[in-house]
């Protein structure tokens, strides 16, 4: 495959926010880009007025720019282009390769509902197709509306898809149909192939859901005697029922996935594992650099079956990534999460930048989500006010066994001058023994009072990070709280 002069496109609509298969989309496109150093292109397709919204467009290009898939060129905007829709129908018209359509609405409609009641596949007719010219003027002269409609040519359409390779459709299966409405505006298959010509688009990668115009396009590109580009049609994303993935599965845009803590680079990873398979990777490479997707990635390497959307492999994958990285970089990550809540917000400013790190060094191998600091964080901040129902039932139940074991643990700490892992646990199993218990009897009660959780990172390390003041603190809290069960 050549790949000279490579210029692609993702070309979403601002009718909503970037959903995550179109997001995989402009991946696979800016990949095949970036691996061609070629050029990657975006196209705002705004010519539904009703639905598009300024706040959409934002939002997806917004998300885009989280993702870091940064287009090469000015934004091209469709709406601004109608005129050359327009255009190109009436030249279509001029070379015989289109026809005005004098049929109105109410006609086609009876006839889509004759065709439903026969449980036949409605297709347009013809009717207007072989209209004598002298019959095509009148009308027009009475002022009829027309829309105009593709001369669909008789055999068939066949590519060679980039990913499914030769594909045949034939022409008797695909009815004539209308590129410019009644009103003037153009219909999507005229618009793309417009669009796609004065942006020099060489290659059209995007969903399966596209394959069945292609022929269609085709047939116009031919019409008008433009040099077609390589087409390749992905499989799409399903959800675990294996429907389509849509909003019944969970969240399924990239903003929402954002909003809940993903990191980027997690969410392109995946994505990318969703239809692509790094060559002689048999599926055990599974982190992939950017560079190293860059490298590797070709358009043919690319599934020819769809891919189960897996949200528990994500967050596994998130997670590897959080882990990752350095203190100083998950800092500024979590940063947007923490300011959400101003009071923590302002305890973690106070306690001070390396404090947080030292409590990031501990939780972030726990963490799938950037929004799990709260979770395994924030008593690193605040004193428990509730504990775990559960826990407590496991591990409080003897409420006045548990408090003289806490109350002796606390007098113990009062008399150490600095905590460490050591020293902590120096102390709590050293207390254990004393008491003629097993150690986990007394840290287990220990690290539910200290976070108000049964789980947590190793009881030793949470206590030498939360300090003397702050364990003898929690212990009389627990103290009191457990004596009112």
């Amino acid at each position: 495959m050549i790949l000279q002069n490579c210029r692609v496109r993702f070309a979403p609509s601002p009718t909503g926010h970037l959903h995550i298969g179109g997001a995989r989309t402009a991946l696979f496109n800016w990949l095949f880009a970036r691996s061609a150093g070629g050029k990657f292109l975006v196209r705002i397709e705004d010519t539904d007025r009703e639905r598009s919204t300024s706040e959409y467009l934002e939002s997806v290009l917004q998300s885009l720019e989280w993702l870091g898939l940064k287009w090469d060129e000015e934004l091209y905007i469709q709406s601004r282009a109608l005129e050359k829709h327009h255009q190109t129908a009436y030249e279509l018209l001029k070379r015989g390769a289109a026809y005005r359509c004098f049929c109105t609405p109410d006609i086609l409609e009876r006839k889509r509902k004759e065709a439903e009641e026969k449980h036949q596949i409605y297709r347009y007719d013809g009717t207007c197709r072989n209209l004598p010219q002298e019959e095509v003027e009148s009308l027009c002269r009475q002022g009829k509306p027309f829309a105009i409609r593709c001369r669909v040519p008789d055999g068939e359409t066949v590519f060679d898809d980039l990913i499914h390779g030769k594909t045949v459709f034939k022409n008797e299966e695909i009815d004539d149909f209308i590129i410019l409405r009644s009103d003037q505006t153009p219909i999507y298959q005229l618009a793309v192939v417009v669009d796609d010509h004065e942006m020099g688009i060489t290659y059209v990668i995007r969903g399966d859901d596209h394959l069945s115009n292609t022929p269609k396009q085709i047939i116009l590109y031919r019409a008008l005697g433009w040099e077609l580009p390589q087409f390749g049609h992905m499989p799409m994303i399903l959800g675990t029922d294996k429907t389509r993935l849509s909003k019944r599965h969970g969240a399924v845009s990239v903003e929402s996935y954002r909003e809940r803590g993903y990191l980027p680079e997690a969410l392109k990873n995946y994505l990318l594992l969703l239809g692509w398979s790094p060559p002689g990777g048999k599926g055990e490479r599974e982190i992939l650099s950017l560079e190293e997707a860059v490298s590797e990635f070709r358009i043919e390497d690319s599934l020819k079956k769809s891919a189960v959307f897996d949200e528990q492999k994500l967050q596994w994958m998130n997670g590897q990534y959080i882990s990752a990285l350095s203190e100083e970089e998950l800092a500024v990550r979590l940063e947007p999460f923490i300011m959400v809540d101003k009071e923590l917000a302002a305890v973690i400013a106070e306690c001070g930048s390396g404090y947080l790190y030292s409590v990031l060094s501990l939780i972030k191998l726990r963490m799938k989500l950037l929004t799990d600091f709260i979770l395994y964080g924030g008593y690193f901040y605040r004193d428990p006010i509730v504990y775990d129902p559960e826990a407590i039932k496991k591990h409080w139940l003897e409420k006045d066994t548990v408090i003289e074991r806490l109350a002796r643990l606390r007098l113990l700490i009062i008399d150490e001058n600095e905590l460490t892992i050591e020293s902590s646990e120096r102390a709590v199993r050293g207390e254990a023994e004393r008491m003629g218990i097993p150690a986990a009897q007394l840290i287990h009660p220990t690290r539910l009072a200290l976070t108000g959780y049964s789980i947590s990172p190793g009881l030793f390390e949470v206590m030498a990070i939360l300090g003397r003041e702050t364990i003898i603190r929690r212990l009389e809290l627990a103290i009191t709280y457990i004596s009112t069960l």
